[in-house]
Formats: C-alpha cells, sequence, structure tokens
C-alpha cells in the first residue's frame, strides 16, 4: 500500500463548531443538495482575504447511497459581485483525518491553504469548502471513496447557492492531495451529479492527485515491497484506507487479512487525526499492519476498484494537473501515469510538472500556471 495525502497539520484538539454542531444530527435531511442550516463562521476560522464566511449544513448521500448530511464553508469575495454573481469555486481539501474533531470547517486553516484560498478569493471567486460526508456529521469519511466524495462536493455547491448570497451558477472544483483525487473525481461526475439544480460547471484544477492507489492497495499485505521513499505518515495513511474500506464494506471482513496491531490501527484511524495517529503509528511499517494479503479477500480486487478508482474517461471540461517531483506522498508516477491515460483516452487534460517542489509546496507553485487556467474557463 501506498502512502499518501497529507495535508499541512491542522490544530484539532479543540473543534470549533460555530454554534452549528452536526455530529449527532437526526433532523429531516429531505433531498441531496438541500440547505440545512447555516451559521457565520466563528472568525478565528475564516481565511484573510473572505469578506464574509459560514458554516453550513446540507443533504447528501453517503457510501451507502443513504440520504446523509455534511458541513461545508463558504466563503466569499471582498470585491462586489460581478453581473450575475461569483463564480464559484469548490475546494477539496487534503487529508486531516475520519474523526468528527477533524473536521476542516471546525478548524484553523493551515498558513498554507490561507494563502491559497485566499488568493482565489482575491481573484473574484466565492470558495466553498466541504468537509465530506461524516466528518463532524453521523457516520465515518469514506475516505479516497470517489463516488461519495464527489457527491458531497457537488451537493456542497448546490446548497451554497440557496444562501442568500449573489452566487452564479458557473463553478469549478480545487483539490489538493486526497482533494486532488476529490476533485478530479467530481470534475468527472459534475454533470451528472448537479443535473437539474441549474449549475455550469466548467472545470478542475487538481494538484498531489492520488489516482491508481487501488492498483498499490491491491498488492498490500505481510510479504509485499517496503514503499520507497515515502514521508513519515505512510503508516497513518494505510489506517485511513483500511478503516474507510471495512467500514464501507464489511463484507469483505478486512480484519481477517489483519494482525492486531493493524487492526488496532484501522480502530484508530477511525476517530484520530492526522498528525497524533502519525505519531502513533510512527513505529510500525505497512506489511506489518497484514497477516495475509488484501488481494485474498473474496471480490476485493472489483470492490476497491469501485471504491477508490477514478475513470480515465468521459469528462466533459478541462482538467488541470499539477504534479511537484519532489512528492514523497503521492508518488509523482501516479499523477503521471493518470495524464498518460487521459491523453489516450482524448480527454481534455493540461499537464504541469514542478521539478523542484514537494506534495505541500506544489500547491502555491501551480498558481501562475492554475489561475489562468481558471479564467479561461469563465470566460
Amino acid at each position: 500500500m501506498v502512502a499518501v495525502l497529507m495535508s499541512p497539520a491542522i490544530a484539532v484538539a479543540a473543534p470549533n463548531w460555530s454554534g452549528l454542531d452536526a455530529r449527532n444530527y437526526s433532523g429531516t435531511i429531505g433531498a441531496h443538495g438541500t440547505l440545512i442550516s447555516s451559521v457565520p463562521l466563528d472568525p478565528a476560522l475564516s481565511v484573510p482575504s473572505a469578506a464574509a464566511s459560514y458554516r453550513v449544513l446540507y443533504a447528501t448521500i453517503d457510501q451507502h447511497d443513504a440520504p446523509a448530511v455534511a458541513t461545508a464553508v463558504v466563503f466569499t469575495p471582498r470585491t462586489p459581485a460581478p453581473p450575475g454573481g461569483w463564480p464559484v469555486i469548490a475546494w477539496a481539501h487534503g487529508t486531516v483525518g475520519l474523526g468528527d474533531d477533524c473536521a476542516p470547517s471546525a478548524n484553523p486553516r493551515s498558513e498554507r491553504d490561507k494563502e491559497y484560498l485566499s488568493h482565489w478569493l482575491d481573484q473574484g471567486y466565492a470558495v466553498v469548502g466541504a468537509d465530506y460526508t461524516g466528518l463532524g456529521t453521523p457516520g465515518l469519511m469514506s475516505y479516497l471513496n470517489s463516488r461519495a466524495t464527489a457527491q458531497s462536493v457537488v451537493d456542497s455547491v448546490i446548497a451554497a447557492h440557496q444562501l442568500d448570497l449573489d452566487l452564479s451558477p458557473k463553478w469549478a472544483v480545487v483539490g489538493q492531495s486526497q482533494g486532488g483525487g476529490a476533485a478530479v473525481a467530481t470534475a468527472r461526475w459534475a454533470t451528472e451529479l448537479s443535473a437539474g439544480s441549474g449549475l455550469d460547471y466548467r472545470g478542475v484544477v487538481a494538484t498531489g492527485t492520488p489516482a491508481g492507489v487501488e492498483r498499490m492497495v491491491k498488492t498490500a499485505g505481510p510479504d509485499m515491497a517496503a514503499p520507497a521513499n515515502l514521508a513519515p505518515v505512510a503508516n497513518a495513511y494505510a489506517a485511513y484506507i483500511l478503516a474507510a474500506l471495512r467500514e464501507a464494506h464489511p463484507e469483505l471482513n478486512v480484519n481477517s487479512a489483519l494482525t492486531p496491531a493493524g487492526a488496532a490501527a484501522a480502530d484508530r484511524a477511525e476517530t484520530v487525526c492526522l498528525r497524533p495517529l502519525s505519531d502513533e503509528l510512527s513505529g510500525m511499517t505497512i506489511p506489518g499492519l497484514f497477516s495475509a494479503p488484501l488481494s485474498s479477500l473474496p471480490n476485493f480486487a472489483a470492490v476497491v476498484d469501485d471504491f477508490m478508482g477514478i475513470p480515465s474517461s468521459g469528462y466533459d471540461r478541462p482538467i488541470f494537473l499539477g504534479v511537484g517531483m519532489l512528492d514523497r506522498d503521492v508518488p509523482p508516477e501516479l499523477t503521471l501515469k493518470f495524464n498518460d491515460a487521459l491523453v489516450a483516452n482524448g480527454q481534455p487534460v493540461t499537464l504541469h510538472v514542478y521539478p523542484d517542489q514537494d506534495h505541500s509546496g506544489t500547491v502555491m507553485a501551480s498558481v501562475p500556471d492554475s489561475t489562468p487556467f481558471l479564467a479561461g474557463l469563465f470566460g
């Protein structure tokens, strides 16, 4: 298994729900994309260039195809809305953990994300940042579940348009790391999932994109070759994948292929956020999580392909892929191979390679390229 998807450390010791604590929500849900409630976001959780900030609760559909709720933030620019309203960027965040207390909308943003999101606000975009279903709401966030994550992102944008804000129906999705995968998955199904909403999807910018991780997951087991040159948080990422797979697909009996230490790591992954979980698991190895190959589980390959596979065809709008060649969280070859598959399938993809950037550094390094790319989509 490969380690992927690190987002800069975010303080999670004392989540701030801004007066909207939905961890145990049991009220009416309604059709997916329905705005359930909204509150002003605590200013301590906003970003410098936001004129107004909100925390919202909305209806969506979870990994079990059941009605669910999710939370998100909405930031508006300081500039007046143009005719037709502010165009919208849906921000797909990187890995923070699976537990409710890890929800980005209830914690301060990292300095990098403050700078990055402020850049888009300064360009005149409103920003909608989904937490993903299960982060701060009932159920477990389905880590790297392509379809479920795309659903939550699309529904956050639909819900944001029900606020009393001057938002354009034109929108794009931007994501990094776990969010890079979420952004590309959203791009694949955006038009389908937003049908009937009046939204006008325009394209995607993704950096550090973990496309093809399912191929590596299928090799996981006690005798797997230790992944080379990966970041020290590898064990935490692996534990999140295992926790999400076993929750979404109990029929696999994932625990039957885990050592006691591996099962315990997956248990901890359900609630512990990224930095503390990484510290807890620092003495382990990924092969040490397993007592048998995951491929020995019945129908495992088909299940994991469906769970975290990102299609390489069927895109109806332009795709921007940014990759840092010093990335130790998402191996660069994942993005490069995905790009090759998109090109081979005639998809509208543009690749930007940053030879001297690591996983996090690629985010801001891509701005000079992604800014005109997005502007062109909204022209």
